[in-house]
């Protein structure tokens, strides 16, 4: 069987607000014609297809569209991720076409959608975001009175305990998981700044020994393509699809692409990711004004630009300077060499755990570390404002 797989798409996203909703409709263009071209059987989409839980009209239609073309040609199988509301991305689950499955309920997520092929089923388990404060009860093997522990291993480690305990009925049949999480092998895996935190309790790791008994494993969250865990023959085969496009400039250096894998009769699993296209390029530059002007820089003319201007002062009208020469630069950063007294600030992006940086604020405006107590306060007071922007 041949499956393409493929998240992350975050329909609405922009880049330092630059509408991207035109460069992921070719990216949809393009993975039609994927699709067709490589007679694929199954596509499955993990999670985050749209950006934020409440979605732009645009963002919507854009959907809609990608789904029909791509359930005329092959089964498409949709699990939402954390920046998607399940309940919205899932209302009309009942409804859809059939070849078409969005599966967002998380008191289903042990009820397979299988497909024949002439060597057997496969069956297609699609693992929702899973939020433990939101499913650490409802996870909680029947009849148990005390909840599942406050950790993402936890409740994907429950939710593939039923998912075994399905396939164990299901003799001969393989197997794919369509899941979104962070999860970890024996080596570091890729992360860039523009993946949202899903820390809850400061814990965000599900190791990847919680999906044995699988063959496939379709991951998204991680907006890099790779592959997780155990060296290649080994089963189960975990992989991130990565986004479509970059998101930021801590993925300059992705080489976007989609998976295309091929599921063998025995479950053994081969693996061709299929560059997907790039929009225009992204880059960096740092030098001084001077250098930046004078031509040396012209190849990246071209490229959506993050630029650092060395020059010990703050040059005049910088802005306005560097994009006369680089019209697509997007950020522009005073990044001076030789200032005297510099303030060194930590670097803050996506992957910092805000916590830690109102740790940094607390000991700036008291003059001491934070203590435990204070530590717990501004967890608990960050975790409810991250659940408040949410829904279910």
């Amino acid at each position: 069987m041949r499956i393409l797989h493929t998240s992350d798409w975050h329909l609405g996203r922009t880049l330092h607000g630059v509408d991207l909703l035109e460069h992921q409709a070719a990216f949809v263009d393009h993975l039609v014609d994927l699709v067709a071209e490589r007679a694929v059987d199954v596509v499955v989409v993990a999670g985050d297809v749209y950006d934020r839980a409440v979605p732009s009209v645009p963002s919507v239609r854009l959907l809609g569209s990608a789904l029909r073309r791509l359930s005329e040609l092959a089964v498409v199988v949709v699990t939402p991720g954390n920046h998607d509301s399940a309940a919205r991305l899932g209302f009309a689950a009942e409804l859809m076409r059939p070849g078409l499955h969005v599966l967002a309920a998380v008191d289903r997520l042990d009820e397979p959608v299988v497909v024949d092929d002439a060597h057997g089923p496969v069956a297609f388990y699609g693992l929702p975001y899973l939020d433990p404060d939101t499913v650490r009860h409802a996870l909680a093997p029947g009849g148990a009175d005390e909840p599942l522990a406050r950790s993402h291993e936890a409740v994907v480690g429950a939710a593939l305990d039923r998912v075994r305990a399905d396939l164990a009925t299901r003799p001969g049949t393989r197997s794919v998981v369509v899941a979104h999480a962070f999860v970890v092998g024996g080596a570091v895996v890729e992360r860039s700044e523009s993946e949202r935190d899903i820390r809850v309790g400061g814990v965000d790791v599900v190791p990847s020994a919680v999906f044995d008994g699988v063959d496939y494993v379709a991951l998204g969250h991680l907006h890099g393509a790779q592959r997780v865990g155990a060296a290649a023959g080994s089963r189960p085969v975990l992989r991130y699809s990565g986004s479509p496009l970059a998101f930021s400039f801590g993925e300059v250096g992705h080489v976007k692409s989609t998976a295309v894998v091929d599921l063998a009769a025995d479950g053994t699993v081969e693996v061709e990711l299929v560059a997907a296209p790039v929009p225009r390029r992204l880059a960096e530059v740092t030098d001084t004004l001077e250098h930046l002007l004078d031509g040396r820089h012209d190849d990246l003319v071209d490229a959506w630009l993050r630029v650092s201007v060395t020059d010990p002062v703050h040059p005049d009208h910088l802005w306005a300077r560097v994009r006369e020469r680089f019209p697509h630069a997007l950020a522009v950063l005073h990044t001076p060499v030789g200032a005297v007294d510099s303030p060194r600030l930590r670097v803050v992006t996506a992957e910092t755990d805000p916590v830690e940086v109102a740790a940094d604020f607390v000991a700036f405006a008291s003059g001491a570390p934070a203590s435990d107590a204070e530590l717990a306060v501004v967890r608990a007071a960050y975790e409810a404002a991250r659940a408040s922007e949410g829904s279910e």
